[in-house]
């Protein structure tokens, strides 16, 4: 099996490549949909959590109130890597479980779409690393139209992340995102047939 970790920040057009490879046969792990499931009550996750943060981010369901929780490690970054250093390692377990089983059922093509696949050291999961990248000025443009946040929140949002300079240093391939969408789909096409078709065939 081949897996593609995919990467990029907000607003470069990750979701769009996801759904073109898709639409090309691949099955795909969203890393935002794991840490949900890693926040399920009394699963082992859950259980350092609380340990870690206490019983107060808990609303009556014992479900964890991402909210009150968001609150605490995005004002402290000392607290912020706590959550981390809880979460990244168990989410790995979690997505090499999942590509254990879809290369169990005989998948060909996975990808891993993760925003934070370099940060979280995830890389060792997948055989290539594909880096999605627009302009800064392009992404606020996008995200201003999608989201309607102002701008000086799009551009704080984008500097709390990896540049593009940093994950372009981890990339296999870097696909440069700053035209039409036909034209980064055709972008992908064109990867798939020469990097993936052969690989898999």
């Amino acid at each position: 099996m081949f897996v593609i970790g995919l990467t990029g920040g907000i607003g470069s057009g990750k979701s769009e490549v996801t759904q073109k490879l898709l639409g090309l046969g691949a099955e795909v792990i969203d890393a935002d949909r794991v840490g949900h499931q890693a926040y399920t009550p009394h699963t082992e996750a859950w259980e350092a959590v609380v340990a870690a943060f206490g019983q107060g981010i808990l609303q009556l369901n014992s479900e964890v109130d991402r909210r009150k929780l968001g609150a605490i490690v995005f004002s402290d970054p000392k607290e912020l890597a706590r959550l981390n250093s809880i979460m990244h390692p168990r989410m790995f377990k979690m997505i090499q479980g999942q590509l254990e089983a879809m290369r169990a059922r005989g998948v060909r093509v996975a990808v891993v779409e993760a925003a934070i696949l370099i940060e979280a050291q995830w890389t060792p999961l997948t055989d290539e690393v594909w880096v999605v990248a627009s302009d800064e000025e392009v992404v606020v443009q996008r995200v201003k139209q999608r989201n309607n946040l102002p701008e000086e929140e799009i551009r704080r949002r984008i500097r709390s992340q990896l540049s593009n300079q940093e994950r372009a240093r981890h990339a296999t391939v870097l696909i440069e995102n700053n035209g039409s969408l036909e034209e980064l789909n055709q972008h992908v096409q064109e990867l798939w047939d020469s990097r993936v078709q052969g690989r898999v065939a």
